[in-house]
């Protein structure tokens, strides 16, 4: 129970902590923001000029499929680089363990599988307007 308290402590305190610093920044926000509505704050703003037309555009969903899957295979790269890293020092060391190669193989497996999955579904496939109709 204490080496589980000593590997965990840090985190068990981060926990109340960043919820209070997150709650105080909601509050402080929600106390000291002006609340003055003008037209002009209601207004559009693209990129320092005025707007044209209609400040409303409706976005098919398939391009937040593209957004998501690419989060997806993006978030894979940050735990691969990491493991890649440590990985090297395992082989070198003594304590090389092949379970943590069979858990990263299990990894990009199953990450393969969703893009393939994907794949066939016909999420990756680029259709213009016209071809959508």
């Amino acid at each position: 129970m204490e080496s589980l308290l000593e590997n965990y402590g840090a985190v068990l305190v981060a926990i109340p902590v960043g919820t209070m610093l997150v709650l105080t920044a909601l509050l402080a926000t929600k106390l000291l923001a002006p609340r003055r509505a003008t037209e002009l704050k209601g207004q559009v703003y693209e990129c320092g000029m005025l707007p044209i037309g209609r400040n409303w555009a409706q976005i098919h969903v398939r391009y937040y499929l593209y957004a998501i899957l690419f989060l997806v295979f993006d978030v894979e790269i940050v735990f691969l680089f990491p493991w890649a890293v440590s990985f090297m020092g395992l082989i070198d060391g003594e304590a090389f363990d092949k379970v943590i190669l069979w858990q990263m193989v299990l990894f990009v497996a199953t990450l393969l599988l969703g893009l393939a999955y994907a794949w066939r579904k016909g999420v990756l496939e680029w259709k213009s307007k016209t071809e959508a109709g």
